[in-house]
């Protein structure tokens, strides 16, 4: 490998009064920056959080019941009223440990969720679906209207007894994991909001909860 030698050439100085300046704007660009910043950050933090979690282990497999509490962010408030849907994907994994290697996912469940405001009736649209997904979304599970955006938020806010395993996927006496996930499907945004909520914590929306599965639970 062939080195880069550093330049021998002196290094240039700034009279003190020019390098004094240049720290001092250098100091105040960072503090004009940081509540910014900040308030962003804790933005992200207190977007929502996972409010209940219950998983049950039963004979004919593995439920989850969960709620949560969501923050939706101006920018995707204003998106829907402009007529531009919004997806959700809600995910859960039932996985088992494993000390010497990755943990091993035995069962993976997935919900898309897509939340739509009709202009010429003033209502809200709620389509669910449960497995794969297509472009239509024809081959919809519940599809519910309401009157307003909280009625709306509130149903996409909650998941009842949801199987996300059967109960031949599961080992009797073994403990498992169950993780769960709520986000924003970017990619089903439009290509200009896409490119625009890049790197932007402002469009985020994503929740994430696990728990153990003990053994006792699916026997």
């Amino acid at each position: 490998m062939t080195a880069v030698p550093e330049s021998s050439a002196p290094a240039l100085s700034l009279p003190p009064q020019a390098a004094q300046r240049r720290q001092l704007l250098r100091g105040a660009v960072a503090v004009a920056l940081a509540p910014a910043l900040a308030s962003e950050r804790v933005a992200a933090q207190q977007r929502g959080e996972v409010t209940e979690f219950v998983v049950e282990g039963t004979e004919g497999g593995v439920l989850l019941s969960t709620t949560w509490s969501m923050e939706l962010p101006q920018l995707l408030e204003n998106a829907l009223y402009q007529g531009i849907a919004l997806h959700f994907v809600a995910e859960a994994k039932v996985e088992r440990p494993r000390w010497y290697w990755s943990d091993k996912t035995v069962a993976h469940a997935v919900r898309y969720l897509r939340l739509s405001y009709q202009p010429l009736t003033r209502r809200w649209r709620l389509v669910q679906v449960t497995g794969e997904r297509d472009d239509s979304l024809g081959n919809a599970s519940l599809g519910q209207t309401f009157d307003d955006l909280e009625e709306a938020l509130s149903a996409l806010q909650r998941i009842a007894r949801w199987k996300i395993a059967d109960a031949h996927a599961l080992r009797a006496g073994v403990d498992y994991q169950v993780s769960f996930q709520f986000r924003l499907d970017t990619s089903q945004m439009p290509r200009p909001l896409q490119f625009g909520a890049v790197g932007r914590s402002s469009w985020g929306v994503a929740l994430t909860r696990s728990i153990e599965l003990p053994a006792e639970a699916n026997r």
